[in-house]
C-alpha cells in the first residue's frame, strides 16, 4: 500500500478507443496519444466511459494499456479498473500496476444496484485500497452504473485511507456534495468529470477535472485550469462558457460519438464507436463543427 499520499491535480483528458472495423485501431490510438502528449494536459485516463471499456475483451484492454505504456511520455496516467466484484476489480488494478501506471480510477460496482449500499462500498473499496500497490481514485457517474452513487458519507469515511487519493466526480448534480463535506486540509482530491462542472467546482476547492472534451480542446481545457489558478476569473469564466456550450454540443448530446466525431474534425482519429453504439449522424456533425467555429476551437473552411 502506498502510505505517501500527493495530491492529484490537473487537467486530464478520458482517452477514446478508435476502432478500424470492429478492432481497436492500435495505430491510431497511438496516434492521438503522440499529439495530447505535446499539449500541457497533466495527463490522461485509459479504459475510462470514453475509452468504451465496458465493450472492449480482457484482452483488447492489454494491447490498449501497451500503448498507453509506449506512448504516455512523462504524462501521469490513470487506468479505469472498476468490476463488478471487488476480487476482479484488484486483480485488474495488479496489471495496471505491473504495467508501471500511476493511478487506478475504479468505478462503482452496479449489477446489483439495489442491494448495494454505503457500507457495501465503502469496504470494497478499503478492500481494493489495502490490497494493491497503486494509489486509488474512486469514480462517481450514476449514469454509467445503474444510478449506483458513492454517499457522501463513505466518501468522507475513504478519504482518510492513504492509499485513496480521490475522487473523479461525473454526475449530473456535479462534485459539490462531496467538497462540501470533506476536510480541506486533508491531501484528497475531488476531480470534476464534466466541462459543465469544472469551473464551479474549481471555485470551492476541486484540484482539476478529467474532461471529455481535453480530447478535441486541450489547450482551452488547460488554460482555463490556469487562468482560475492564477485568479483570472473573467477571463476564465468566459472560457467556460465556450467549454460548456461545446461539451453540450458534443457529448452532452452525443456521447463518446460526439467526442469521436469532433475528435475526426480537429485532426485526431476518432472514428465510428463499437457496435451497439452507431456514429453521430451527418446533421449533427455539421452542429458539432459550427459549434466549434462559434466558440474558436475550429477554423471555418468557408
Amino acid at each position: 500500500m502506498n502510505h505517501n499520499k500527493t495530491r492529484l491535480s490537473g487537467v486530464f483528458a478520458p482517452v477514446v478507443t478508435p476502432f478500424t472495423g470492429d478492432m481497436p485501431d492500435l495505430d491510431a490510438l497511438a496516434f492521438n496519444l503522440s499529439r495530447l502528449r505535446q499539449t500541457d494536459l497533466t495527463g490522461f485516463l485509459a479504459l475510462g466511459s470514453n475509452g468504451e471499456v465496458k465493450s472492449l475483451t480482457d484482452e483488447e484492454r492489454l494491447l490498449v494499456l501497451e500503448v498507453f505504456a509506449q506512448e504516455k511520455g512523462d504524462k501521469v496516467v490513470m487506468v479505469g479498473t472498476g468490476c463488478e466484484s471487488t476480487k476482479e476489480t484488484i486483480e485488474k488494478c495488479h496489471v495496471a500496476a505491473q504495467m508501471g501506471f500511476d493511478y487506478v480510477s475504479v468505478l462503482t460496482p452496479h449489477y446489483f444496484a439495489k442491494q448495494l449500499d454505503g457500507r457495501m462500498l465503502r469496504r470494497h473499496y478499503e478492500r481494493i485500497a489495502e490490497a494493491i500497490s497503486v494509489p486509488l481514485l474512486l469514480y462517481n457517474a450514476p449514469q454509467f452504473a445503474g444510478g449506483v452513487q458513492i454517499p457522501p458519507k463513505t466518501v468522507v469515511e475513504l478519504s482518510s485511507h492513504p492509499n485513496i487519493v480521490g475522487i473523479k466526480d461525473s454526475s449530473p448534480a456535479g462534485p459539490v456534495g462531496f467538497i462540501a463535506n470533506l476536510d480541506p486540509a486533508d491531501d484528497f482530491s475531488v476531480l470534476a468529470g464534466s466541462a459543465n462542472s469544472f469551473y464551479p467546482s474549481l471555485h470551492i476547492g476541486a484540484a482539476g477535472g478529467v474532461l471529455s472534451i481535453a480530447n478535441i480542446a486541450p489547450d482551452a481545457c488547460v488554460e482555463l485550469y490556469e487562468l482560475f489558478l492564477q485568479g483570472m476569473y473573467d477571463r476564465a469564466r468566459e472560457l467556460s462558457a465556450g467549454l460548456i456550450r461545446l461539451n453540450q454540443a458534443v457529448s452532452g448530446t452525443w456521447g463518446v460519438a460526439g467526442v469521436k466525431a469532433a475528435m475526426d474534425l480537429v485532426g485526431l482519429r476518432g472514428g465510428k464507436p463499437r457496435e451497439p453504439l452507431m456514429p453521430a449522424p451527418d446533421d449533427a456533425v455539421a452542429q458539432i463543427r459550427q459549434v466549434m467555429v462559434n466558440e474558436g476551437f475550429l477554423v471555418s473552411s468557408m
